[in-house]
């Protein structure tokens, strides 16, 4: 397994705007992402974004990382990238099942530091972010929208730029939230819809292109 953990070298999120924005030839071809199971604290609707916390799947999300994995059964696989939480790694095992895949754990695709908010409840975190400027730190410490919308643009590059065919992303809702707004060509907002568990989404090169130049984009933009 490779741990690329917080030291990730990209070039930095939104030096241009996100217009034509240079993109390497890589080789991937194709992204699978999917959200992580249902686990201990999204079962209850609770927020953690504190890697040092324990939080396992619930049944219910070990049975949804096994439904991931017969649905990717016929599926070529080349790398599998996840974040550092318990939750994800734990569907990814699953999701993956007797397959020898290189692994690449990736900081920039954690869930937010909540600050404040912190293994409490969900909605008071989203009314907070619906009603603060995007450059605003949650307090305590935690992360402003533009530095988590940053850090998933430095993530999706990442893959993009990588050279296996094939990738399998197993992440949170957040990012993959964004990444499926930015497809569309979405305007930046404060509130995404939280995105299914243990659901497969099809990305192509053009696409994760697409995804990195729009969120790149709307870091360079005035605050949303």
């Amino acid at each position: 397994m490779i741990n690329a953990g917080p030291q990730n070298t990209v070039p930095p999120a939104g030096a241009n705007g996100g217009q034509g924005r240079e993109v390497s030839l890589a080789l991937v071809e194709r992204l699978i992402a999917a959200r992580h199971g249902e686990s201990e604290f999204s079962a209850r609707s609770l927020v953690n974004g504190d890697v040092a916390v324990g939080c396992a799947l619930t049944p219910t999300g070990v049975a949804e990382a096994e439904r991931l994995r017969d649905e990717l059964a016929g599926e070529p696989i080349d790398l599998c990238v996840t974040s550092r939480f318990e939750r994800v790694r734990q569907t990814a095992e699953i999701a993956l099942g007797e397959r020898d895949v290189e692994r690449l754990v990736l900081s920039d695709f954690d869930d937010p530091n909540y600050g404040r908010f912190e293994g409490g409840p969900l909605e008071p975190y989203r009314t907070w972010a619906s009603s603060t400027p995007s450059s605003t730190a949650a307090p305590d410490g935690g992360e402003s929208r533009l530095a988590i919308v940053g850090r998933y643009a430095r993530g999706f590059r990442t893959l993009l730029e990588r050279d296996e065919t094939s990738i399998l992303l197993v992440t949170h809702s957040l990012p993959l939230a964004y990444a499926l707004a930015a497809r569309e060509g979405a305007a930046p907002g404060p509130r995404v819809a939280l995105v299914g568990y243990a659901k497969p989404y099809r990305f192509d090169a053009a696409d994760i292109a697409r995804v990195v130049d729009v969120l790149e984009g709307w870091c360079a933009a005035p605050t949303w």
